[in-house]
């Protein structure tokens, strides 16, 4: 930990930044005028504050539909790694303006996550945040806990909505922001470009094939290889890094039941923890390093090299996800040469309702006005995509070919009484009609976001690479900056499925069945973020659009995971040892102990563990290890009506230093009264040799 780091958050009070660390003030009563010359030197070399903050999203880790995959049999047995959300504050120091950048470790961004983070936000800042300067967005993970959307689609494999989620993902995003807001110090930011061709593959050719050559050529193999990295630099050297690359986080496939951040969640724990030592128990406060690795236009970017669920570069999903976050890091670390970002900071958002929306003719594929309309999955959209792990049902094929008899008629029918619909979704066979039946979200918020000459795009959706490359286009063609001066944030804000080009809508594969609004609907993205970018160029703000209705208090609270009573094994305590560990183990060895324990549901242990590695030095034990690294593993089994067996393993790293261990376990047990108490257990200490 850093002790010198300024803490400008609470130095902040209307008197400029005071003198302190070695930094020039901008005028305070206490330190006098400034001096011109100095303060706009040190403004010239640092002309940002910006803050970092990680906090804890994990949600239930036990009985708990995963979200991603929608599969009705994936529902949690324990945690791998902890979720987090990761927070930067960028403020201008010339302007004032500023605005957070948030990636947390979860599947999707819902509008219910955004709205309560945002009242939060209100509620602790006033208006220095709103709508338009906050940008949440998620890794996408499929290996997380659902049931906290307030769309009751996205409800359906939890059966119903988790309030116990729901918070911890809302409060871990907020306490990150608080955290970047009170690490606020000044710095500069670069830009660094590399190549990475060895991390994702192409899960829909056919349907990227049907794309112009001019906009294949972009993509020789394919696939996305920009990896692009924001860094942040202090007085005391690299603070943080924003990386962005192209890649699904589903390098955990469908039969993994623990919780996981998946590659990009561990990618930033990975340079975070190993490479900068940074403990996130003992650290959370003041990380010396923060490393957020957010999503781009991923819709069509699969980190399963060989194109199968959980296989390549090897056939171990926990592998694949290791390997592939570590590329990912070591392109964020290589990538040169860097360049210094200069300007100011701004921020653009409109809500779109996507049911109908009159897309100018200026950015359809015929040249004439066409319009969107009410949100319908097609036919292969239950197909599922195959190579990401979701199998979807064997009746359903993707491809234009592939569909369903039954759906066929049924689309027929339905483009036979509405013309408009034909007109709107056609060569889409309807499978199911969600936005009629108000299962998801129609009108949905779409951002532009300005860091000095980098723009970022909010998308709420699942953007293919040459959607993405024809939205940058949209917005560096108003703004005047290189292509590569802008990018997409995907998976931001919101959640509306996919988004394909017009040519890929028509293969039918899964990501045109998923592209809800119709053929037409990346268009009408297009105008969006065109009218965005002039609003940026003039200095004018746009009309913020109409919202969805508030959902909260109409939520079907599940039963799914909940605990009415907790007992030890028979003749047992809690936190007795059921499995000890051996006498002594190796380097490269997994040693496991099996606990009497308690539900997990019964408190998520928000910024602590369920679990600790411990070392003997001396005559005191260190914790070495605890639930959020990689090494370890948490289980959880149900034994009989209430007693839970709780197992604990730990992989022995490589460098381990010789010496006595021991792991221990930390629960808490309910009652039939609903009290909840404390539990732990320790095993016997064995030895690594």
């Amino acid at each position: 930990m850093n002790v010198a780091r300024v803490r400008f958050g609470a130095l902040v009070a209307g008197l400029g930044l005071l003198a302190v660390a070695g930094v020039v003030p901008l005028g305070s009563a206490a330190s006098g005028a400034p001096d011109p010359a100095a303060t706009s030197a040190v403004s010239a070399a640092k002309p940002y504050l910006v803050g970092r903050g990680i906090a804890d999203v994990t949600g239930e880790v036990a009985e708990v539909g995963m979200m991603g995959y929608a599969d009705l049999g994936q529902t949690g047995e324990g945690l791998h790694m902890r979720q987090r959300a990761r927070a930067f504050v960028i403020a201008d120091r010339a302007s004032g303006d500023r605005v957070v950048h948030v990636t947390a470790d979860i599947g999707m961004i819902f509008q219910s996550v955004r709205d309560e983070v945002l009242a939060q936000l209100d509620a602790r800042f006033g208006k220095q945040y709103g709508e338009a300067n906050v940008m949440l967005t998620a890794t996408h993970t499929h290996a997380g806990p659902g049931g906290f959307s307030h769309h009751n689609l996205y409800n359906l494999t939890t059966l119903g909505h988790h309030e116990k989620t729901y918070r911890a993902t809302v409060d871990g995003i907020v306490e990150a922001v608080v955290r970047a807001e009170r690490d606020l110090a000044p710095a500069s930011l670069s830009l660094a470009r590399t190549e990475l061709t060895d991390a994702s593959a192409n899960r829909s050719r056919l349907a990227f094939d049907r794309n112009p050559a001019t906009d294949r050529a972009h993509f020789p193999q394919g696939t996305d290889t920009s990896s692009t990295t924001l860094k942040v630099t202090r007085d005391d050297g690299e603070v943080g890094a924003i990386n962005w690359f192209a890649v699904h986080a589903t390098s955990m496939s469908t039969d993994n039941k623990l919780v996981s951040p998946d590659n990009k969640g561990y990618a930033g724990f990975h340079w975070e923890h190993d490479d900068e030592g940074v403990d996130h128990l003992e650290d959370s406060d003041d990380p010396d390093f923060v490393a957020s690795f957010a999503q781009t236009n991923a819709g069509d970017m699969s980190p399963n090299l060989d194109l199968l669920p959980g296989t390549g570069p090897t056939s171990d999903q926990f592998e694949n996800t290791r390997i592939l976050g570590t590329r990912m890091v070591d392109a964020a670390q290589r990538a040169t040469p860097e360049q210094t970002v200069r300007g100011g900071v701004d921020s653009k958002i409109v809500y779109v309702d996507l049911a109908d929306t009159l897309v100018d003719g200026q950015f359809t594929p015929d040249g004439r006005d066409q319009r969107t309309c009410s949100a319908a999955f097609g036919a292969a959209f239950a197909a599922g995509s195959t190579e990401d792990g979701g199998g979807g049902l064997p009746i359903f094929k993707e491809g234009k070919d592939g569909g369903n008899p039954v759906v066929g008629v049924i689309a027929k029918a339905l483009y036979t009484a509405s013309p408009a619909l034909k007109a709107c979704q056609s060569p889409k066979e309807i499978l199911l009609p969600v936005g009629a039946l108000d299962l998801v979200q129609q009108k949905v918020p779409v951002q532009l976001v300005r860091i000095g000459d980098l723009y970022l795009i909010g998308m709420p959706a699942e953007v293919t690479v040459v959607s993405g490359l024809r939205l940058r286009r949209a917005v560096a063609d108003v703004v005047g900056v290189d292509l590569d001066q802008v990018l997409v944030q995907g998976y931001a804000n919101a959640y509306a499925h996919y988004v394909t080009t017009p040519e890929e809508y028509d293969a039918g594969e899964y990501e045109g069945a998923s592209t809800l609004f119709g053929r037409n609907e990346l268009p009408a993205f297009q105008q969006t973020v065109h009218g965005l970018a002039a609003h940026m160029v003039a200095g004018t703000t746009p009309p913020l659009g109409a919202k969805e209705r508030d959902r909260s208090g109409s939520q079907i609270q599940s039963l799914q995971g909940k605990v009415i009573l907790d007992s030890p094994q028979l003749f047992k305590s809690y936190g007795d040892v059921l499995t000890s560990p051996k006498a002594a183990y190796a380097t490269g060895d997994q040693v496991k102990v099996d606990f009497s324990g308690a539900h997990p549901n019964n408190d998520l242990r928000t910024g602590g563990t369920f679990l600790a590695v411990e070392r003997k030095v001396g005559s005191t034990w260190q914790r070495i290890a605890d639930d959020g690294d990689w090494e370890t593993k948490f289980r959880w089994k149900r034994e009989g009506i209430s007693a839970s067996r709780v197992s604990v393993t730990w992989d022995v790293p490589s460098g381990t230093p010789t010496g006595t261990y021991r792991i221990r376990y930390f629960g808490n047990a309910r009652n039939l009264l609903g009290s909840i108490r404390s539990i732990n257990g320790t095993s016997p200490s064995f030895e690594v040799r």
